[in-house]
């Protein structure tokens, strides 16, 4: 954080310039509100304007006394960086924080002060890497990307999308977009990077450059933000997206920066209050505490400046805006002595030396917003989304006491260029700003603006200048739909039923206009509000409920207006499984958000896939990523099968970032066997980009049990239908493969160690490793299914099959298995034909034990191949281990029937590496007979598939 003001105590060999009026006149001359003074720097140090260094045995040089912006003398002109003090005020459209925890960040410098964040306590936005010391939070500006900013008359050839530029903290290497050089620093704050398309650049460079951004690589599958339309509340934007940046139910409350010293002075308030050493009355400074209103007084925060005994009053009100980082004119403030119960005002030549002393206490003062003429002044309002042209973020409005909101919203009007005779359609919100938060109310038309901000001074001078006024039209609040997901509701309850849970909860007040869509077999619906202010209500009521002794989920979604997507675009749905595999997901989320629109990556521990797919029901045209094991990718898949009849898109195309254990569905579409997290997320999306669909194959697994035992199978693999009491049956989507005996033995046996003991399954190496030991230990106790070939009857295509001695079977849907072995085995000339996963086809092979699966794996062997078909029947005559996918239980005697599905899926493959190109390129026909040929025999595009795998 910056020196609050004067030279700072614990730096003893610095020249900084006491704080002078002289630097005033730099602001109003250059706009970027530095306090700049001269300074000699005594070690390498560079200009965090040109990223050069300052060159001399003695480095002379400039330094914002708030910021600790650092400049060359000949660069001082061309500063374009704003001070910390004015930052707020030039953001048009305020947009909060997505802060992680509390935590360290390598390589990272603060957003505040300038300085590196290293060992110290710190925290950073998930949605656009704007970092900050915990201490400096107070003083961060709420300038977050902003992600839905749909203007209901707005047309979409009029759209234009702007950059949003944030400074520092570039990639190593980055280069600038408009002079090609190096822009990036590994030695201060310094460069500019665009968080919608990654464009960088130099600070004086970066205006030179369009305004208009597209997007840049992720354009074809970005979510724009001017189609997403969300209303502006208090709801955080974690709780919209479903973010876990917190543990459950907890939250880091981060000290206030008011309670420390200075960024040079890190010692605690108790010792704050306490004098260091006797020797200190001999010096000609004196550390003195400064309150800024009535509430850091009540909570007993205050923030120092260390200042000559024989400051003036003026010079004690100048160290004081540094010290809260406020720009303004000090005629308008006033200091009084904090110990005097009066709270008389200083106005001593040398007021320090009159401050009330306390034994063992520094002296304190009140830090008062006083103008010459209290009953006059100046309020900021912005035009927010009003499609106006105005130069300027703000406009500047006149108010005495008298003066309503309804008489600033005329004169507001008059200034944007707005017709004032539709008043009724307008409406004045007060918007604070607070840690990167931003809090919005609705005021009333009789309310006096003038007094609001004199009462807010009352509290905090420094809440003063984060208190502004914004013009907005009535239905940017109370928009025609506000959805919200309520979930971990008692699955397959009746509709009634769960309509009278959420209304005994609510209370009829607070009913929702409609509900639906229901998801019966998850306990989860979506309620729709027409107005924003009860939706709000609601959603906090409901956050706090539970039911049957489980609390309630509950997500404000946003609302995707489909028309406002341009032509050719497909935007990406992000879904993340946090849990699968390697744990990798929070690295992912994290990096998606930053690359993507937030509002179109989802936490998988959050409601599932759900209220993503609610949310891209209108969509006509998307693709989705899932990020997880095999499991995960099903999960998505039969969601889909959900939720696809009432969606524009019935089935979008699904790509892989392969983050479980086995992985076998994404090896063979190419994906990999598994992220390490050294791959670059861009290169991901950009797969995704250039990734070519291909159709799967799903398969109805029907369960006719004679005693099945319920109570063993895993239900989240049934589908909608699964098993009842009145006829033991149960229906599961197979996507990948179905074994019986030894291979579901064993996975039973890793399914129940991991559901005993979750969070030590955290490292795909380790899962594996449980895998071998387990099959090594099988091996020892010499339980078998040796009888196995005898207990089961299978009947291919409808003829009867002979089995040999095997211990169990496998019913292959994809040519990967236990992590990517292929079971099958290479080409070779035998009766059967060449197996893909989409000739609707299925491959049964034999297994004859533990050590016949190990050598599979090893590549050693091959299994049995006893059939193909498309339609399999299965007499199981006694209790045996299945699994579905790796879902695994143990089964009863019964009938197995295994189908060709009606749903279908389709998958993205990823395209090959692309080679130098070494041969004549196509012409025009050739290429298009090249395409038709891959249409009409699609089985040639596989060829070098199994190679791959």
């Amino acid at each position: 954080m910056a020196t609050t003001g004067g030279r700072s105590s614990s730096n003893k060999n610095s020249e900084t310039i006491s704080p002078t009026s002289e630097s005033m006149p730099e602001y109003d001359q250059f706009g970027h509100g530095h306090y700049f003074t001269k300074k000699t720097f005594h070690k390498p140090t560079y200009c965090h304007h040109c990223t050069d260094m300052l060159w001399g045995l003695i480095g002379q040089g400039c330094i914002c006394e708030v910021c600790n912006f650092v400049v060359h003398d000949r660069c001082l002109k061309t500063v374009v960086s704003p001070c910390s003090t004015i930052a707020s005020n030039v953001i048009k459209t305020p947009t909060a924080h997505l802060w992680t925890d509390v935590g360290h960040f390598k390589r990272k410098f603060c957003n505040v002060c300038r300085k590196r964040i290293e060992d110290q306590s710190a925290v950073r936005c998930e949605t656009c890497e704007y970092c900050v010391h915990l201490d400096c939070q107070d003083f961060s500006v709420a300038d977050c990307k902003e992600c839905a900013t749909y203007v209901p008359d707005q047309e979409l050839p009029k759209v234009v999308q702007y950059h949003h530029w944030r400074e520092g903290n570039l990639p190593p290497n980055s280069k600038c977009h408009y002079c090609r050089k190096s822009c990036w620093s590994a030695e201060c704050l310094a460069g500019m990077r665009c968080e919608w398309c990654g464009w960088t650049a130099h600070a004086i460079c970066h205006r030179q450059l369009t305004p208009e951004c597209n997007f840049g690589l992720v354009q074809s599958i970005m979510l724009p933000p001017y189609c997403v339309s969300i209303p502006r509340t208090d709801v955080p934007l974690e709780t919209i997206i479903g973010a876990q940046n917190k543990k459950k139910g907890e939250s880091v409350a981060p000290r206030s920066s008011s309670e420390e010293l200075s960024s040079s002075d890190q010692r605690t308030k108790s010792e704050a209050e306490e004098y260091p050493s006797p020797k200190d009355k001999d010096k000609d400074e004196e550390v003195v505490k400064i309150y800024d209103g009535n509430a850091s007084m009540k909570r007993r925060t205050f923030r120092t400046i260390t200042i000559s005994r024989s400051a003036t009053k003026e010079q004690i009100i100048a160290a004081a805006l540094r010290a809260f980082h406020i720009h303004d004119d000090p005629k308008h403030y006033i200091i009084t002595d904090f110990y005097d119960s009066a709270e008389k005002e200083l106005n001593d030549f040398m007021p320090i030396l009159n401050l009330t002393k306390k034994e063992g206490k520094r002296p304190g003062v009140f830090f008062r917003f006083r103008p010459p003429n209290p009953y006059y002044g100046k309020i900021r309002v912005y035009p927010g989304k009003l499609n106006v042209i105005f130069s300027e973020p703000y406009c500047t409005i006149p108010v005495t006491d008298d003066t309503s909101a309804e008489d600033v919203m005329k004169i507001s009007l008059e200034k944007f260029g707005l017709e004032s005779k539709d008043i009724n359609r307008y409406r004045l919100v007060e918007v604070s700003l607070e840690k990167g938060a931003v809090h919005e109310r609705t005021m009333d038309n009789n309310e006096s603006p003038w007094e609001i901000i004199k009462n807010v001074a009352r509290e905090s001078v420094r809440q003063k200048e984060n208190t502004r006024f914004y013009l907005q039209t009535k239905d940017e609040l109370y928009c025609s739909n506000v959805a919200i997901f309520v979930g971990n509701l008692p699955p397959n309850l009746q509709e009634r039923q769960y309509e009278k849970i959420l209304v005994d909860i609510l209370g009829k007040p607070y009913k929702y206009r409609c509900h639906g869509p229901i998801y019966y077999e998850y306990g989860s619906l979506i309620i729709t509000y027409d107005n924003a202010d009860i939706a709000v209500k609601a959603f906090y009521m409901l956050r706090e409920a539970s039911f049957d002794d489980k609390n309630l989920l509950v997500l404000l979604l946003p609302n995707i207006v489909a028309n406002m997507i341009q032509p050719g675009v497909r935007p990406l749905l992000v879904f993340v499984n946090v849990k699968s595999g390697g744990c990798q997901g929070l690295e992912l989320i994290s990096a998606f958000r930053k690359l993507l629109n937030p509002y179109q990556v989802y936490d998988l521990e959050n409601g599932g896939p759900l209220p993503g797919l609610y949310v891209f029901r209108g969509v006509k045209d998307y693709k989705i990523l899932v990020c997880g094991g095999d499991g995960t990718v099903g999960w998505v898949l039969q969601c889909l099968d959900n939720v696809g009849q009432d969606s524009e898109c019935q089935s979008p195309p699904c790509a892989i970032v392969p983050l479980g254990t086995g992985n076998d569905l994404a090896r063979v579409l190419r994906w990999g066997s598994g992220y390490t997290g050294a791959e670059d997320p861009m290169s991901l999306l950009k797969d995704v980009i250039e990734a070519e669909e291909i159709r799967l194959d799903r398969w109805t697994v029907v369960f006719n049990a004679e005693g099945t035992r319920a109570e063993d199978k895993p239900g989240p693999s049934t589908n909608s239908s699964g098993s009842t009491s009145e006829d033991n049956t149960a229906i599961y989507v197979m996507n990948n493969y179905f074994g019986i005996g030894v291979d579901a033995d064993l996975c039973l046996g890793f399914h129940n160690a991991r559901e005993e003991n979750p969070d030590k399954f955290n490292s795909r190496f380790h899962n594996k490793g449980v895998y071998v030991k387990m099959g090594l230990r099988k091996i020892i106790t010499k339980k078998t299914w040796k009888e196995l070939h005898k207990e089961i009857r299978v009947e291919v295509d409808g003829k009867p099959i002979t089995l040999p001695p095997v211990e169990g079977i496998i019913i292959l849907n994809i040519l990967s298995w236990g992590s990517g072995a292929n079971p099958w085995g290479q080409e070779k000339d035998d009766q059967f034909s060449k197996p893909t996963h989409y000739d609707g086809m299925l491959e049964i092979v034999g297994v004859t034990g533990i050590v016949h699966m190990g050598q599979i794996q090893s590549g050693l062997r091959n299994a049995i191949r006893i059939a193909q078909g498309g339609h399999i029947k299965i007499k199981i005559n006694t209790e045996m281990p299945v699994q579905v996918d790796g879902e695994p239980w143990i089964q009863g005697p019964g009938e197995v029937t295994v189908l060709k599905s009606f749903l279908k899926a389709t998958m993205l493959r990823k395209s090959k590496m692309k080679r130098r190109n070494t041969e004549p390129a196509l012409s025009a026909s050739e290429k298009s007979s090249a395409e038709r040929s891959s249409v009409a025999y699609p089985e040639k595009s596989s060829i070098t598939e199994r190679s791959d795998e």
